[in-house]
């Protein structure tokens, strides 16, 4: 139903896309200590009275003709923050799949994780940069916080600029306990306050993952020479891309992003670059592995 990037873009029904997204993935956010109802499987064993009748796993039951519960390993000590970069340069569209941009693309994967957490009984939180502010939806449980992420993740707006370094280390407070942190960004800006408070996060000892997005003419600079461009978070310069602006673009971008990785990986901050082109699941499910929770 759901079967292209451009099909995807153009539902507005974001359980669906969850759905359709979630179908078959199979694993969780992260690999837990206790035995619950999670989705990192663990083993069957027979149902037993008292059992969530939501465990039974309904495909087994019609090839054998006995009810049995799907187990798995949760660690409920930890919270799962979702961070969204909202600011102007995530507004970027898609040169090929008309209706997607950057923001679309990752408010809706973190959509995702905030569903599997919600599935693993894990406490999740939202934290939305843009326009020089941070907005908190701070972590709690259950269906109702589902609906209230859903809905921080539908208003978020590409504007404006990252808030001031000093303003995002004042709002780490909230991951005083363990914390899962999903950081989902273009990362343009590097260093920069969002990287800044993900490292800090990082020293203090809590587990952060970051997704790049970036668009596929991007990625290769494959820009129109007939159009112009400007940084949406400049005020200044307006640049066309002619065969001597596209090379000394790709030179910087891969000194950029070499210097990004370099420093995640010396952190242990797991990062995966991702075009916005591919499929979500996809770019979801390579997420997770490559954070080793595959």
């Amino acid at each position: 139903m759901l079967a292209t990037p451009a099909l995807v873009a153009h539902t507005t029904d974001l359980d669906l896309i969850i759905r359709h997204v979630l179908a078959g993935l199979g694993h969780g956010i992260h690999a837990g200590r206790e035995r619950g109802a999670g989705v990192e499987f663990s083993e069957y064993r027979a149902y037993a009275p008292g059992d969530e009748w939501r465990r039974v796993d309904w495909k087994l039951l019609a090839r054998n003709d006995r009810y049995y519960v799907r187990e798995a390993e949760r660690d409920s000590h930890v919270a799962v923050w979702l961070w969204l970069d909202a600011t102007a340069s995530m507004a970027e569209p898609s040169r090929s799949v008309a209706g997607l941009d950057k923001l679309w693309y990752a408010r809706t994967i973190l959509a995702c994780l905030a569903a599997i957490a919600q599935r693993q009984g894990d406490a999740f939180g939202l934290i939305v940069c843009t326009g020089g502010r941070v907005q908190f939806t701070p972590a709690a449980r259950g269906p109702r916080q589902m609906q209230r992420v859903l809905a921080q993740l539908a208003r978020a707006e590409a504007q404006g600029g990252l808030p001031a370094a000093e303003t995002l280390r004042a709002s780490l407070h909230f991951a005083r306990s363990p914390s899962l942190i999903f950081a989902a960004s273009d990362f343009l800006d590097w260093p920069s306050p969002l990287s800044e408070a993900l490292l800090r996060l990082r020293r203090m000892q809590h587990d952060v993952r970051a997704l790049c997005l970036q668009t596929q003419a991007e990625c290769d600079a494959s820009f129109s020479p007939d159009k112009a461009y400007r940084d949406p978070e400049q005020a200044d310069g307006v640049y066309r891309f002619g065969p001597e602006a596209a090379a000394t673009y790709r030179h910087k971008r891969d000194q950029h992003f070499a210097l990004m990785t370099a420093q995640c990986r010396q952190n242990d901050i797991p990062t995966l670059a991702a075009p916005i082109e591919q499929p979500l699941g996809t770019v979801l499910r390579a997420w997770l592995r490559r954070a080793g929770r595959a």
